[in-house]
């Protein structure tokens, strides 16, 4: 059932590892010619799936035994659940004539076959089957879970003996084709909205990862060009707009930009689109930090009613599909006003100068050696295509990716927000480039996020996945060290840095152990060498790897901070 279901809606791989308690699954399987894909561990496999998703907006199913391997699919979970992305997560358990009895690797303490609460905070929905001619129904109503409204995994728990059953039953159709429209915004809020922006002096759109998988990017920029509108974007939001766009204003909150940041507090009438108006976006609700509001009017846009208002005080809410009310914002607006020449100006005029202004700052990020990130940043983006899909994790690569790297397109800037996952890159990076072979994909990884999952190296290899790995290598979890230093003061970085007992600094070999898995590899230094070094990945027909020795010594390890966060300093700490 579980075989058909995935070959009739087109889910093209089944992720994760066989075990005892998924052998019925894994033998169906075989039996249906379902494509697998062998990941060296759980976690990956969500990664993998998740990485997948975002590309093309489409799940994968993953699989694992029971016990540690279900465990292990958790942090993957919760990644996808906090970022909105689908996935079908198919964990074993035990025979259900055993629940109970503690059998190998069950969890049975408070609940037998407990494993489905661990899952249930990370996924919308946690099933458990009992018995088999239960699952055409679970199947159906799983997918309609994980793929309507606001998007996320949901969990599917197989009790070996009922993997093992058979029922005569008949299969619904897919899901993919059958689900329901858009959701429509309140017509009444919606010409609300619009009069109000009308009449804005200083209008700005706040754009988060609801706008992407909503695939609401056009109407977006034709709304932001309607208005002269500055768009800001969280970073789920991140390419939903060209950042060579004239109406780019990049971010705002802790890892932003001055350029958002103050586009964003001095809005008059701030139109908010799938965001969750999280912590860093909003430099943690510190007031005139990243926005003012009020006196700055929210209209918020949002497909969970749960997000509206929760962080902000609204002047118009609209529960609805973000590029259904785009589109009707558009359309409302085009009747009651006149489209903007916005490039006369002064409001555009001053967006322009914050631009220039704040790529004069990043330009001395760049200077001197050892070499910065910021630095091969720059190369990297002058040497990539336009359209390379960059993946990255939690770190310093992540932040300054997200504050330095443009990208152009959506869905081509792919990073763990809500959870902020370490170790996501490679294995998301590999589903991204399954999912556009043709497309160079890269992963820009901090050397002590690599570590966590570069065991994916063999699975690129082995699957003939070439996508590219950047590994900043700076010698351990040098953004917190950074953290620590900068809010607790320069005498308080501790069991941050990797050194040995001797106190030298210690790294593996990155380019041998890239080396034993069958990828190219390299080791650069200078921010001249990428072009070079990126050519030569490129052209080996290989999974890469480039280390890049970066500066090591604060603050030069790290990009500027322009926002504020919100970390708590211990009381004899302060004087």
């Amino acid at each position: 059932m579980i075989a058909k279901t995935l070959l009739a809606e087109k889910i093209p791989y089944a992720v994760g590892i066989p075990g005892h308690g998924n052998l019925g699954l894994v033998d169906a399987f075989k039996e249906h010619e379902v494509p697998i894909i062998q990941v060296r561990h759980e976690q990956s496999a969500c990664h993998l799936a998740d990485g997948y998703c975002r590309v093309t907006g489409k799940p994968l199913a993953v699989f694992t035994s029971i016990g540690p391997g279900a465990c292990n699919t958790v942090i993957g979970a919760a990644t996808a659940y906090l970022d909105s992305i689908p996935m079908l997560i198919f964990t074993g358990s035990v025979h259900t004539y055993m629940f109970g009895r503690g059998v190998l690797q069950e969890i049975e303490r408070k609940h037998w076959a407990d494993f489905p609460r661990v899952m249930e905070p990370v996924v919308k929905k946690s099933y458990q089957v009992t018995r088999v001619d239960q699952l055409p129904w679970v199947l159906n109503n799983a997918l309609r879970t994980a793929l309507g409204g606001r998007p996320g995994p949901v969990h599917i728990d197989l009790p070996m003996d009922v993997q093992a059953e058979a029922a005569e039953v008949d299969l619904p159709e897919p899901v993919g084709s059958k689900l329901g429209g858009r959701v429509q915004g309140d017509p009444e809020k919606i010409l609300e909205a619009a009069k109000l922006l009308a009449k804005a002096e200083r209008p700005a759109i706040l754009a988060g990862g609801g706008v992407i998988l909503s695939n609401a990017e056009k109407e977006l920029v034709e709304l932001a060009e309607f208005l002269g509108a500055p768009v800001i974007t969280t970073m789920m939001g991140k390419g939903v707009i060209p950042e060579d766009h004239p109406l780019s204003a990049f971010y705002t909150g802790s890892k932003g930009s001055p350029v958002g940041s103050k586009i964003g507090r001095e809005a008059d009438v701030l139109l908010a689109v799938g965001c969750r108006f999280a912590d860093e976006t909003t430099s943690s609700y510190k007031p005139g930090e990243s926005f003012s509001i009020p006196p700055t009017k929210l209209i918020h846009v949002d497909i969970d009613p749960g997000e509206i208002g929760k962080n902000y005080p609204v002047e118009v809410p609209i529960l609805g599909d973000a590029k259904s009310v785009l589109g009707e914002l558009l359309k409302t607006l085009q009747k009651i006003t006149s489209k903007r020449k916005y490039e006369q100006s002064d409001y555009f005029k001053r967006l322009c100068r914050l631009k220039e202004d704040w790529e004069k700052e990043l330009q001395k990020l760049r200077e001197g050696y050892p070499t910065t990130i910021s630095r091969y940043l720059k190369e990297l983006r002058k040497t990539l295509p336009r359209e390379t899909i960059v993946v990255t994790s939690a770190g310093h690569a992540q932040a300054s990716a997200f504050q330095e790297f443009p990208v152009y397109y959506p869905r081509t800037h792919i990073s763990p927000g809500g959870f902020s996952t370490m170790g996501f890159g490679v294995p998301a990076a590999i589903g991204a480039k399954l999912a556009k072979p043709e497309t160079p994909v890269i992963a820009m990884e901090g050397d002590g996020s690599f570590l966590m999952t570069c065991q994916e190296l063999a699975t690129a290899v082995q699957y003939e996945v070439s996508i590219l790995v950047t590994v900043f290598n700076n010698y351990g979890w040098i953004a917190i060290r950074d953290l620590q230093i900068d809010v607790y003061g320069k005498e308080r970085s501790y069991g941050v840095e990797f050194r040995n007992k001797a106190g030298q600094l210690y790294s593996p070999d990155y380019v041998k152990l890239a080396e034993s898995f069958g990828c190219y590899s390299e080791k650069i230094d200078k921010g001249e060498q990428v072009a070079v070094a990126i050519k030569n990945a490129m052209s080996s027909g290989k999974p890469a790897v480039i280390e890049l020795e970066v500066a090591i010594e604060h603050p030069r390890s790290q990009g500027k901070a322009y926002g504020w966060w919100d970390v708590p300093i211990p009381k004899y700490l302060k004087k």
